[in-house]
């Protein structure tokens, strides 16, 4: 059975760690295609609301920036952060890691919220995956880069990882703070040793 649970302190506190983040990923790859600040807070919104904005239309919730548009002031603050900070801070794999902290933040608090709006647990898995994902793949396609999921490093994985062990922990019983934490942990710690070792799965070799 799904469990009924609300939306807690600290599931709050992925939510808002993984908009912010991915909104910042979307402010410095702007920043690194040297464009103005109105492309920075578009970058921003569109990363940090890009990955939920799909979520809740898929699970039927109310769309999270139209009933609160505190996430959306959030993401244009941050916009301007990065525009006035100097630009060696954001080079580098700086991304990388702010997108890693933000995938795992993310993939945790979409699964949670699927589960909430009683979401079965494999869909909640993957609503974790797309709420996780979905962001960076819209950052990318804007900022005309190679799309994160195509890159050999793991990535998807890394989502599916905490997400599945969010839900899993919950049907177990764990307590949610210790099954967040520990999942967003698991989660984050796969994608920074694929960051930092190139861990990736094997590619096809047909032909």
């Amino acid at each position: 059975m799904t469990p009924d649970f609300p939306i807690g302190p600290v599931l709050s506190a992925l939510d808002v760690g993984g908009i912010g983040l991915f909104a910042a990923t979307g402010a410095v790859a702007a920043a690194r295609a040297k464009q103005t600040l109105v492309t920075f807070a578009f970058f921003a919104l569109a990363t940090g609301a890009g990955g939920g904005t799909v979520r809740d239309l898929l699970i039927g919730a109310p769309v999270f920036w139209v009933a609160d548009s505190r996430p959306l002031i959030a993401c244009l603050v941050i916009a301007l952060f990065v525009w006035i900070t100097p630009a060696k801070l954001w080079r580098g794999k700086a991304l990388d890691w702010l997108d890693a902290i933000g995938m795992a933040a993310y993939a945790v608090f979409g699964a949670a919220k699927a589960l909430s709006f009683g979401v079965p647990p494999l869909a909640a898995v993957l609503m974790g995956i797309f709420t996780a994902c979905l962001g960076g793949i819209i950052r990318d396609i804007l900022a005309g880069e190679p799309s994160i999921i195509l890159r050999p490093e793991l990535y998807v994985t890394a989502a599916a990882l905490a997400a599945a062990l969010f839900v899993g922990l919950t049907l177990l019983g764990v307590m949610l703070p210790i099954a967040a934490g520990l999942s967003a942990l698991a989660g984050f710690t796969l994608r920074a040793l694929a960051i930092w070792k190139g861990l990736a799965l094997p590619t096809y070799r047909g032909g």
